[in-house]
Parts: C-alpha cells; sequence; structure tokens
C-alpha cells in the first residue's frame, strides 16, 4: 500500500534571531548548533534567510572563534555530513557575544541584537534558549526582562523564551520558576522543551493509537495486562556530575521524560490536533495519576546506584568514584515504580516504570502486554504467551507485535512470531533529530509538542510524593547494583511479586 495521507506539512519559518544562552556548553555544542545546521540542509533550508543565531556565554571569545568551534561540534553531532556550500551559508548566521556573567551584560545583548537586527534588516522576533543550569534560569528571565529584551503579550513580532528541563529541583522550586515566567511573559511565549517528545517513534504514538483502530479497540484495563516502560543507559555520569548528584534519576529522567511518555501512552483521544487539545487529554492522565503515600515507598518503588562492574569488555568505575561526585553522595542513579492511573479506562492496570544509568545496554521502550488467552483450547495448559506490543523509542526505532501461529508441518504446533516495523527500514532517509523538530516548533509557535505549565507542576506533585517516601531511608534503603547489569534484584522483586517479569531488549 503506497498511499500517504499528509497532514501536515513542515514549512520554513519566520525570520527571526535565536540567543543561544550558555552558548559554549554541552547542550549547544552536541545538540543545538547541530540542529540548526540540520535545518540549513542546502536547498531545502527551513530557516529564514535573514535568522541569525546569537551565542551569549560567559566564555571569552570572538564571533569567528564560535564559528570554528560549531563547525568542531557540527563536525561531530550532526546526523548530516557536512557539505561546504552549506557550512559557508551557515556560519554566515553566527554571531558571538561573551557576557552572560557580566553586570552589563544584558544591556550589551540588546545593543547587540538590535545592531544585527539594523544591519540584516531582520525584524525584531526573538527566541532566547536558556540553555542554562537550573539555579540561574529565574534570575536570567528576570535580567531579560529589565534589559527590555522580552516583555508580555503579543504584537506584530515575537519575543519567546525556550526552558530546559529539569524545570526545578522539586514542587517548590518548579512554582517559583512558573511564577517568575508569568511575571513577564505570556504562556504562550514559554516553550518547556523536552527533547524526547520530538522523537519520531514518541510522535507516532498518537498515529499508532488514534490511525489504526485494531489498537484502540484493545487499549485499556478490559484487554491490557500491564504497561512496562523502561529508560536505560548504558553510560555512566560522564561530564554531568555536578548537576547529576544533585538531581538523580528521579528527577532527570521520571519527571519529564517517563511521565510524558506514560500520558501519551494513558491519554483519552483528543477533540483535535490542536496543541490546547493534546495537551489536556494528556494533563488528564497525571490528574488521574495515583500518588504514592509514605508507608507504600518501600513497596511500590525501588531506589539504587551502580557499583563498580563491567560493560562489554570495559571495567568501569562505580557512582561513588565518578569525578565530581561527592563521597557521601546519597543519590540515586537507578530508579523503579509501580503506579496506577485512577481512571475508567485504566482501572487497575499497573504501569511498571524502571530507568537507570550504567545498565546493560542503551534502550528506551515501551511494552503493552495484553491478557492471557482463556485457559481452553490452546490454552489450557495456561503456558500460552500474552500477545505483546512492543515500542521502540530508542536506538532501534520502530515497533513490535507478538502474536502466535501454528508452525508449517502435518501437525499441530504453534510458537510465537513478531511482526515487525523498523524505521531504517520500512521509510527512506534518516529521521529528523529531536531538537531539529522542537526549535522548527518554537520559531513556528506550535506548542503541540511542549509541556504547559499546568503539566509541569501535576509531573512535580507526583514525583513529590515519590521524593517524600524517600525520606525514611529505613522504609526506601538506596540499593546497589553491579555496572552493566538490568539493575538491582529488588527491582525484579518489585514485579515479580505480581507474577510478572521485567521484558529486557
Amino acid at each position: 500500500m503506497d498511499a500517504v495521507l499528509t497532514i501536515s506539512e513542515a514549512n520554513p519559518a519566520p525570520p527571526c534571531s535565536i540567543v543561544i544562552l550558555g552558548a559554549s556548553g554541552d547542550l549547544a555544542r552536541r545538540k543545538l548548533l547541530p540542529a540548526l545546521y540540520n535545518l540549513e540542509v542546502c536547498g531545502a533550508s527551513l530557516l529564514a534567510p535573514a535568522t541569525v543565531v546569537l551565542g551569549f556565554a560567559r566564555t571569552r571569545m570572538t564571533t569567528e572563534e564560535f564559528r570554528k568551534s560549531a563547525r568542531e561540534s557540527v563536525n561531530v553531532f550532526s546526523r548530516l555530513e557536512v557539505r561546504e556550500e552549506c557550512w559557508r551559508s551557515f556560519e554566515q548566521r553566527l554571531e558571538y557575544l561573551a557576557g552572560l556573567d557580566q553586570p552589563d551584560g544584558f544591556k550589551r545583548l540588546r545593543e547587540r541584537l538590535e545592531e544585527i537586527e539594523r544591519g540584516r534588516n531582520l525584524p525584531p522576533n526573538r527566541i532566547f534558549y536558556l540553555s542554562i543550569p537550573p539555579d540561574a534560569m529565574r534570575a536570567s528571565v528576570e535580567r531579560l526582562a529589565e534589559a527590555g529584551l522580552i516583555s508580555r503579550g503579543s504584537g506584530p513580532n515575537f519575543s519567546r523564551v525556550v526552558v530546559e528541563k529539569p524545570i526545578g529541583y522539586d514542587l517548590e522550586s518548579a512554582l517559583a520558576i512558573g511564577r517568575t515566567l508569568g511575571r513577564f511573559l505570556d504562556e504562550s511565549q514559554i516553550f518547556r522543551i523536552d527533547h524526547y517528545l520530538g522523537k519520531e517513534t514518541v510522535q507516532n504514538l498518537l498515529v499508532l493509537r488514534f490511525a489504526n483502530t485494531i489498537f484502540e479497540r484493545l487499549w485499556g484495563a478490559r484487554n491490557v495486562d500491564h504497561v512496562q516502560i523502561t529508560v536505560a543507559e548504558s553510560e555512566g555520569v560522564g561530564t554531568r556530575a555536578g548537576y547529576y548528584d544533585r538531581s538523580g534519576a528521579l528527577r532527570d529522567i521520571v519527571q519529564n521524560h517517563m511521565l510524558q511518555v506514560l500520558a501519551l501512552l494513558a491519554m483519552e483521544p483528543p477533540v483535535s490536533l490542536d496543541a490546547s487539545a493534546v495537551r489536556e487529554a494528556k494533563l488528564n492522565v497525571l490528574r488521574a495519576l495515583r500518588p504514592i503515600a509514605p508507608e507504600d515507598g518501600g513497596r511500590l518503588t525501588v531506589r539504587a546506584r551502580y557499583t563498580a562492574g563491567r560493560l562489554g569488555e570495559e571495567s568501569v568505575r562505580g557512582y561513588l568514584e565518578e569525578k565530581g561526585v561527592a563521597r557521601d553522595s546519597r543519590t540515586e542513579t537507578f530508579v523503579a515504580l509501580k503506579v496506577f492511573v485512577d481512571n475508567w479506562r485504566w482501572s487497575g492496570v499497573p504501569f511498571y516504570l524502571r530507568t537507570g544509568k550504567r545498565l546493560h545496554h542503551r534502550e528506551s521502550l515501551i511494552a503493552v502486554q495484553f491478557k492471557d488467552a482463556p485457559r481452553i483450547l490452546f490454552n489450557r495448559s495456561g503456558n500460552l504467551p500474552p500477545n505483546l506490543l512492543t515500542v521502540r523509542i530508542q536506538p532501534d526505532e520502530g515497533f513490535s507485535f507478538d502474536v502466535m501461529a501454528k508452525r508449517p508441518g502435518l501437525g499441530l504446533a504453534i510458537s510465537p512470531v513478531q511482526m515487525n516495523l523498523r524505521y531504517s527500514g520500512a521509510f527512506e532517509g534518516p529521521s529528523p533529530d529531536a531538537y531539529e523538530r522542537l526549535l522548527l516548533d518554537v520559531m513556528a509557535g506550535d506548542h503541540t509538542l511542549f509541556p504547559s505549565e499546568t503539566f509541569v507542576e501535576k509531573s512535580w506533585e507526583f514525583v513529590q510524593t515519590v521524593l517524600d517516601s524517600w525520606r525514611d531511608e529505613a522504609r526506601v534503603p538506596l540499593r546497589e547494583y553491579p555496572a552493566g547489569s538490568w539493575g538491582p534484584r529488588e527491582a525484579d522483586a518489585l514485579i515479580e511479586a505480581d507474577g510478572r517479569k521485567w521484558i529486557n531488549p
């Protein structure tokens, strides 16, 4: 079947200035600059000719040095091969200004922006990407407002602020950041970015569910036994130890990525594909998410950190031996949760979530396991494997459906077979990077793939119940697991207590 139904197309973005606060940092180097270059792609540029990218950071360097550094980053991290003619066009968009940490830095930023806009005949459409530590977020927004760089409301031109996760450290700090943003900006001007929502397979969840009636009719407590969401990372904390040791796996992954995926999986059909309708449908899932009471922390949650072990042929150190980690740290690098969505569709269905660092290998997936067949006909012994829908988010993007089939032969023997779709094999060309999709949406003013303020608050309300349950270390001790494994034994016990097992990739 070759039919392609085009719902919407990616259109060139309006001309604007993209100011990256923290442009000399790791996020800009690995993700933002390569994504912006990929949007340039010669012959099909989605960036307006006049659009400029202004790096703003503490590091002292010239524009030429910034361009050279950007070229090195794009060479390493771009999904596309760098072509000289494309790069020459793209590097002319790049400008740089030092002084993010200086008292007059934001005043000079305004002067530089106005100079660039005059010189390039560029309208004052401005996007400020806060690629900075969470602790600096509120002060930076206030200084942008004091310098007259952002203002509330709409007009012929726009000013938008992009906020990276994590938004806050706990419920209280998240609410404080929300209040600061709300003092100076309308909700329509705020883009809270979660790169997981830009991934092709995560976006495909809506299509899989609502464009295929076969799945939607089965989607819920009548047919689903349980759901698993796994985000496994083989890497350690790397250069992020300073940040990670204050955050941990719960704040770094569960509060944003995993709850977003859970919402997309469990939401009711939105009334339309409009951003407000999709966001409201996702928000209703969090409204129904059962809080974890302190006395249930030991039964419904597991936290742990990795110790020294082996990943393949490589010996790796334990978390406490990582550079930048406090020797007396109590930070978790692994979390497993059992949660429930208390609404009509999902009543009684457990959702098992787990994420961790230094696990066996890198893999993010969703597994929807359906209920067992009745113990008649082919399942009289009760040994028939259940049907399983697996959505692979990364690195092998795609999904599969496990069903039972008769094996060829004169006798009657059945075995599980897998119907498998791989994005790389089914579709031509590479998938765009998540940041390409999300940056283009920011320029277009499309909020569909961005969490709302209320969603962030509700996600923190749930995570805060977990954090509160962890205050009693006697009830929820910090476990350990060897690097290269699939996590602590206690995580296996959490799901096996219900007669189920983790689906390891």
